[in-house]
């Protein structure tokens, strides 16, 4: 191996590997949550459906459009007195997860929207029919009926945020994108470089698996 990749330290990769999991895996719990709350109040407050707001639906869907349409390398910039405010630095990987989430959470909103308006309105209606409160439609109804399609959209999110944290680390977030950088192409040892890619893409297909494992696994269609 030392023959084959000789500039690789395997601790500092191995360091490097854990540093894109946290973050990635950290990152998609804000996203999870805050996507999950945009995409409710899209839905919901959008003409015709439960809250029917046009004030709450123009502002909620300008956040997410405005967030959607800023290159997630220029929203780090963006945000950076924010991070500096939270972390007191804008260098390593917990400094990272505001911007991650920031560019990732409005994306997973919209395919949280899209998600739930494949929901059968007869069952919406069915359920209103029966005097079910709007919690237990949110909860019962929308969300357990959108289940798969909420997974599948999660999963799609995780990809995309692995590449978000290879961006980061070009700007010293760390993680593997930070180790490729500049322990590799600025240095020009490209066998760090292809073995940083080869994770990163075995990372991906992990992501992958498991959310197809789980989608097949929650879909009783």
């Amino acid at each position: 191996m030392a023959n084959l990749f000789p500039n690789i330290d395997w601790m500092d990769l191995l360091w490097a590997t854990g540093e894109t999991l946290y973050m990635t895996l950290v990152a998609l719990i804000g996203t999870l949550i805050l996507g999950t709350i945009l995409g409710l109040f899209i839905y919901l407050s959008a003409p015709g459906n439960l809250w029917d707001n046009k004030i709450v639906y123009s502002i909620t869907a300008g956040f997410v459009n405005i967030f959607r349409a800023i290159p997630f390398i220029i929203l780090i910039f963006l945000i950076l007195p924010l991070t500096v405010f939270l972390f007191g630095t804008f260098r390593g990987p917990t400094a990272a997860l505001p911007a991650l989430i920031l560019g990732s959470a409005p994306f997973y909103g919209r395919l949280v929207e899209i998600a739930l308006r494949e929901v059968d309105h007869g069952v919406i209606e069915a359920a209103k029919a029966m005097g079910a409160k709007t919690s237990t439609i949110i909860f019962k109804v929308l969300l357990k009926e959108s289940m798969p399609a909420l997974v599948s959209g999660l999963t799609v999110t995780a990809i995309a945020l692995i590449g978000y944290t290879a961006v980061a680390g070009s700007i010293g977030a760390g993680g593997l994108g930070d180790y490729a950088y500049f322990y590799g192409f600025t240095r020009r040892d490209m066998d760090i470089v292809y073995v940083c890619t080869l994770l990163i893409v075995l990372i991906v297909f992990i992501f992958q698996f498991i959310g197809d494992v789980i989608t097949k696994k929650i879909d009783k269609r």
